[in-house]
């Protein structure tokens, strides 16, 4: 029995190809809009990569832009495919491709909602590959003359200003490597040998920490240096000086960057899927009420339509057993290979 029965008019097979017709072309734009949402995140991992040690952080956007792709060049096909149906004889040459057009609909819904997943589940791949990119960002930050890291500098001052970060997880990053170039240090001055004699890698280290952490809502002017030695400043405690710097780390600030934007794209991608799944449940109708019809070149007969030819369960078993015979298939051909190749062998 078929599962989810309709009746047709002529007037109802009109009114479901003309409003299909309208959704697919509305589903042409969704995916131009998953194409430029990939497109734009790809552009900031990008913009990122210098502070990013992960390529799988491009999997959701690369996807994105595929399904986006895909989903352009189907609805086109789809929405012609309406419009044909309309003219009988336009659509006697849709009527054998519409069948394993449908089966190819059902594999892209299956794909595009396994990206909208991707999108929620793989945010937490962000946070390794920024901790390590960030952590390397720092220990190059004084290579200015040093090819291939010459930037860096400026790629970390600038990710500083624009997020309001300090730091992988906070300013006191800044406190255990040497961001001070060599060429800046006076190495015949006794408070930089000091400094590098007093730990066993021979860094300069300090407590202080880049321009760029300095927080403009300071009301004082900006303390980079000696940020633990309260005597060191004028009425200063660094314990209550929250305005003085950036308190917070890039780590957190990027990774909650792009897990909105990766949580935004995801919902899209949902909204798309389900508009998508629509579709193609309504051109399954299309489908089996146009094949219903006793006379094809005569459209003015009622017709059935039906989701499912039979009940889910017997719809299943079927799938499984064409499976099983197609398995049964490939090992046949395979034994008679091996047996053809035995006797070419005696």
């Amino acid at each position: 029995m078929a599962l989810l029965k309709v009746k047709f008019d002529q007037k109802k097979r009109v009114k479901l190809a003309q409003g299909l017709w309208l959704m697919n072309w509305l589903s042409v734009l969704a995916g131009i809009i998953l194409f430029s949402m990939g497109l734009f995140l790809k552009i900031e991992l990008r913009k990122r990569s210098e502070v990013m040690n992960n390529a799988e952080s491009h999997f959701v956007p690369n996807c994105l832009i595929g399904v986006g792709v895909v989903s352009c060049i189907f609805n086109s096909l789809a929405g012609k495919i309406c419009y044909d149906t309309l003219d009988p004889a336009k659509f006697a040459k849709w009527r054998p491709w519409l069948k394993p057009y449908l089966a190819i609909c059902v594999l892209f819904n299956i794909i595009l909602f396994f990206v909208a997943l991707c999108c929620f589940l793989l945010q937490g791949s962000l946070e390794s590959s920024l901790a390590h990119g960030l952590r390397s960002g720092m220990k190059y930050y004084r290579d200015t003359d040093t090819p291939g890291r010459c930037f860096m500098k400026k790629t970390m001052d600038m990710l500083q200003i624009e997020f309001q970060c300090c730091g992988n997880s906070g300013f006191r990053d800044w406190f255990e490597i040497q961001w001070i170039s060599n060429r800046y240090l006076d190495f015949s001055s006794k408070e930089v040998k000091d400094r590098i004699k007093s730990n066993v890698d021979g860094r300069y280290l300090v407590d202080g920490v880049p321009f760029s952490c300095c927080n403009p809502s300071s009301p004082r002017p900006c303390i980079q240096y000696q940020l633990t030695n309260n005597s060191a400043h004028y009425s200063y405690d660094h314990q209550t000086e929250e305005l003085n710097l950036w308190l917070g780390g890039c780590r957190d600030a990027l990774l909650g960057y792009f897990s909105s934007l990766m949580s935004s794209m995801g919902v899209a991608s949902m909204i798309v899927w389900l508009f998508e799944v629509t579709i193609t449940i309504g051109l399954r109708y299309l489908h089996t009420a146009l094949e219903g019809l006793s006379n094809p070149e005569d459209p003015h007969f009622e017709s059935e339509g039906w989701l499912l030819e039979k009940s889910v369960p017997e719809t299943w078993k079927a799938f499984l057993e064409s499976l099983k015979k197609l398995g049964k298939g490939n090992q046949v051909e395979a034994e008679g290979a091996g047996v053809g190749q035995a006797a070419e062998a005696g």
